[in-house]
């Protein structure tokens, strides 16, 4: 058995739609690699689209039988993914 080196993406501080591209274009190509760790302690301020595009990220990764993690989650991501109402998109790959 071949075991996947997991591989990291580190969220910038403001995820908004000047960011997003960057970010989506890393996300594609490693969901498809193997298992992803995405660390989110720096962010303080994160757009509706960055949260639908990583909850994307975690499905497809999900397709391919890859685990997706969000690693030490800001206060401010948080609170954006409590108010709109995606907690429970987000709750099986929160950690810390």
């Amino acid at each position: 058995m071949v075991t996947k080196t997991k591989k990291s993406v580190a969220l910038p501080a403001i995820i908004d739609l000047d960011s997003l591209d960057n970010i989506r274009d890393s996300l594609i190509d490693l969901v498809e690699e193997g298992p992803v760790t995405v660390t989110a302690d720096a962010v303080e301020r994160v757009s509706t689209n960055a949260l639908f595009m990583l909850i994307s990220a975690a499905d497809s990764a999900r397709k391919n039988q890859f685990e997706f993690a969000i690693e030490q989650p800001s206060a401010a991501m948080t609170s954006a993914i409590e108010r709109l109402g995606l907690a429970a998109q987000f709750s099986g790959m929160m950690r810390g």
